[in-house]
């Protein structure tokens, strides 16, 4: 056997596997990615149905004689800047997340004086299509959190493959940048005091 054939066979072999290890870190990286993606999707989703409800709500209480004028114009604000906010799934940013969250906040706490208010309207809590409204509101508002949460899942998993060594010297060669996580609204440690029960 020829002396150079085994340093040859060595360097193909290391080559070999490098070109494995980085194949497969690519495409894991690219699935993960994209399981984050599609569940930024779902989020967006979700706040596109809570808003839909509220466009409806919002119709079901202008209805209501002399209903607060500029409780209803908060909300209806809010809701044109939260639908106004968007983002590109393939594009997240920490900034881009934080507008999009103030923007959802923002309506959130609209929707909460409204529905406060909506209290002395003894109308409106008897109306039926205003009851319906509001309860697929509460289911909704779960499926915004159950979605938020199997986002950041989602980016977690993403994030932990492209930080572990030695995926982290590819991650950089390759363009797999940490993805921006959901977090808590500013003051959401402390429990909101609204009664949804009308009877």
């Amino acid at each position: 056997m020829k002396k150079w054939l085994i340093p040859l066979i060595i360097v193909v072999l290391v080559v070999f596997g490098v070109y494995r290890w980085a194949v497969s870190f690519n495409n894991t990286a690219v699935t993960y990615e994209a399981n984050a993606e599609t569940a930024w999707s779902n989020v967006e989703s979700s706040y596109q149905r809570r808003n839909d409800l509220i466009g409806n709500l919002v119709k079901t209480v202008q209805g209501a004689a002399d209903f607060e004028r500029e409780t209803l114009q908060e909300v209806i604000e809010a809701r044109s800047r939260a639908t106004s906010t968007t983002i590109d799934a393939n594009n997240l940013s920490a900034a881009q997340l934080a507008e999009f969250q103030q923007a959802q906040s923002g309506l959130s706490s609209a929707l909460s004086r409204l529905l406060v208010t909506v209290e002395r309207y003894p109308e409106l809590r008897a109306n039926q299509n205003f009851l319906e409204l509001q309860s697929q509101l509460e289911g909704t508002e779960n499926r915004i959190n159950v979605a938020r949460d199997r986002y950041n899942e989602a980016v977690n998993t993403y994030d932990i493959h492209i930080k572990k060594f030695p995926n982290t010297i590819l991650a950089g060669w390759f363009g797999f940048e940490e993805m921006p996580r959901y977090t808590a609204d500013a003051g959401s440690e402390v429990a909101p005091d609204v009664n949804f029960d009308f009877d």
